[in-house]
């Protein structure tokens, strides 16, 4: 068993994922215009899935014909979170595509409970109303109008997220498929569709934005693939086996936070009342219903 110092030491990886993740939407809105969208994440994945392949090369080759088919299918779904999301990050503030995307942890428990035909507790639906709330009064932090388009985007990228999480939990086909093996095929497959939807959209060639690229943009760049994504996945990887999944759930869980306070700090959001209302209001709502969410413990599974 870990000693204390030992589950904290565990514990910065993890964290370092999740202040990542909240500086990456900070990093798109910099990077990437309406226009240079499609080819950004084309080079992202670009860099990514070449060292990703070393990383699951052994195990894609043990992957079935069902395997491949659910995770292109899975691909196309995570494709599209991709787009909301970052066409989301660059309409609407850091902080506000931070934490709207943070719904997910509401919606997924809110969707399993409607597929099961169980309905959610009251603590449950209590934290989903604080955070729909929270919401409200984000998009509202400069004055009395609609939620942006971006904020919109965003609130569809929560949802299709949850979609995608959803499928996967229930495709019988992907149970026993290696995680690995699953995120490379689904990252392929988004990054192939982007490369053919590109030239149909006007948008540069992804190799003529690199090209003009200086090294302010190559830094964001390498950032959002080598970090975000990359890193990520790896610390990811290893955070199973490494410490428990509530453990995991916890600390990946302060993503919004992060995003908040570097939307302020360094992309020049606005700290209002109503925006520090609603952020609290959101992250408290979340977590509350994350915790309440949590199934009750079970014995271990193998690794």
């Amino acid at each position: 068993m870990r000693s204390p110092s030992q589950a904290r030491l565990a514990d910065l990886p993890l964290l370092a994922v999740a202040v990542v993740w909240g500086s990456s939407f900070l990093a798109v809105k910099h990077l990437a215009t309406a226009q240079t969208v499609l080819p950004v994440l084309v080079l992202r994945f670009a860099l990514v899935l070449p060292l990703l392949g070393v990383l699951v090369g052994r195990r894609l080759r043990g992957l079935s014909r069902v395997e491949w088919t659910g995770g292109a299918l899975l691909g196309l779904i995570l494709g599209g979170i991709f787009l909301l999301e970052t066409f989301g990050a660059v309409h609407t503030s850091a902080t506000n595509a931070g934490l709207i995307i943070s719904l997910n942890m509401l919606l997924t428990p809110l969707g399993e409970s409607l597929l099961g035909r169980v309905r959610p507790s009251r603590p449950f639906l209590l934290a989903a109303g604080a955070s729909l709330l929270g919401i409200a009064l984000l998009t509202q932090g400069s004055g009395l109008r609609a939620p942006c388009a971006g904020d919109l985007l965003m609130l569809g990228a929560a949802v299709v997220r949850t979609g995608h999480m959803l499928v996967m939990g229930r495709t019988r086909a992907l149970r026993g498929t290696d995680s690995g093996a699953l995120t490379w095929v689904q990252l392929a497959t988004a990054a192939l569709v982007f490369a053919l939807v590109t030239p149909f959209t006007g948008a540069p060639a992804p190799w003529r934005l690199a090209v003009g690229f200086g090294p302010a943009q190559w830094g964001l760049l390498l950032y959002l693939a080598l970090f975000c994504t990359l890193f990520a996945f790896a610390v990811q990887m290893w955070a199973v086996r490494a410490t428990s999944p509530s453990r995991v759930s916890l600390l990946l869980g302060t993503e919004p936070l992060w995003a908040a306070v570097l939307g302020i700090a360094l992309g020049g959001g606005r700290l209002t009342v109503a925006v520090l209302a609603g952020a609290g209001l959101v992250l408290a709502g979340t977590e509350a219903g994350r915790r309440v969410a949590l199934p009750r413990p079970s014995a271990p599974e193998p690794a």
